[in-house]
């Protein structure tokens, strides 16, 4: 398996890493088995955040009771906090240390930020982060956004040792061109959402994608056999891949081809950072229903309950929530009346999927 050095941080790991934000949707036994399964498979970087409910407490008794299979040191933690104070986010901090039991965070990121916090811009963050990595409670400064100006700008900014954006084969020239920034820039790329929010099933084409840049993806988890789809790639050698150093492929490309061709666009990657909807849409699932139910068993999105939920779109009254809330700066409203004019089309048999 390749590994990744993550920029000037230092950390080496397999190509392959660990995204915690699913585990919290199981319980505590089936979490802790998945998280063990997952170093024991080779994995040895895992991504959580304060934001993720118990997702941190899961990975503190999986690593950090005293039946870990590992030692603290064999593994990389990284985590995050959505704080905009310094009080906030020293108390996040010491939140997460105690539910991971660790004393200390390999990377700790600011979340999901809608500026590329410095020195001296009045919100004192920078320097909070700064007098943690120099007291040892954090080894490295990582910061994740959604927005690509805010990530050019972290990019460039020298500040950051890593920086998580969302990538994968739906990418945009800008998206690849920002990977090629932080290269050069020795900044770590740790790539979020992988399978642009269940859009992407093909677990192999997904990898092949990755493995040709210089980034780390963490793929969201939550069950044993998505797991395993994952921990297969270790077995991959040399002779596998192809003769560029990838895993990529003739076929593999023409996958990735045909479904850049049809979802490439304003799509919504089913983040949920838009929620909660004033009138209760579910925006993350019906703001991407066309592509959802033609991606998977057209069957599972045409119940009733989801027909039910398809036309709360009916209801919406354009208060604009939504709208300042997505990181993508999505037109939510009329993808959602797109979505509902596919999906009455479809229920009525004019289109068939």
């Amino acid at each position: 398996m390749k590994t990744i050095t993550l920029g000037s941080t230092g950390i080496t790991t397999p190509q392959n890493a660990f995204g915690a934000l699913p585990v919290q949707r199981v319980n505590m036994e089936t979490a802790v088995e998945i998280l063990r399964r997952a170093y024991d498979g080779g994995m040895t970087f895992f991504d959580t955040a304060r934001a993720y409910s118990d997702s941190e407490e899961k990975m503190g008794e999986a690593f950090g009771s005293s039946d870990s299979p590992c030692k603290r040191e064999d593994i990389f933690i990284a985590t995050k906090s959505t704080a905009e104070t310094p009080e906030k986010l020293k108390a996040d901090l010491e939140t997460s240390l105690k539910n991971l039991r660790t004393d200390y965070i390999d990377i700790y990121q600011l979340h999901c930020v809608k500026q590329c916090y410095r020195p001296g811009d009045g919100t004192g963050l920078y320097e909070t982060l700064l007098e943690a990595k120099a007291q040892g409670k954090i080894r490295h400064i990582g910061i994740t956004a959604h927005k690509i100006g805010i990530a050019e700008e972290i990019a460039e900014s020298g500040l950051y040792e890593t920086l998580q954006f969302p990538f994968s084969y739906l990418a945009t020239d800008r998206d690849i061109a920002l990977v090629e920034t932080c290269r050069k820039n020795n900044v770590g790329f740790i790539a979020m959402k992988g399978l642009s929010g269940g859009l992407l099933t093909n677990a192999r084409a997904c990898m092949a994608f990755m493995s040709q840049y210089p980034v780390l993806p963490i793929w969201g988890i939550q069950k044993m056999s998505e797991l395993e789809q994952w921990l297969e790639f270790f077995k991959d050698d040399d002779d596998n891949r192809a003769g560029n150093g990838t895993l990529m492929t003739p076929e593999i490309e023409a996958l990735i081809k045909k479904d850049r061709e049809e979802l490439l666009g304003e799509f919504c990657r089913g983040c949920g950072y838009c929620s909660p909807c004033s009138v209760g849409i579910t925006i993350n699932q019906c703001a991407r229903m066309s592509q959802m139910i033609r991606r998977a068993p057209s069957q599972n999105w045409l119940t009733p309950y989801w027909q039910g939920e398809m036309m709360k779109i009916e209801k919406c009254v354009d208060c604009g929530a939504c709208l300042k809330r997505c990181p993508y700066e999505l037109d939510i409203p009329n993808l959602l009346r797109k979505n509902l004019a596919d999906y009455k089309e479809i229920l009525a048999g004019k289109v068939k999927v």
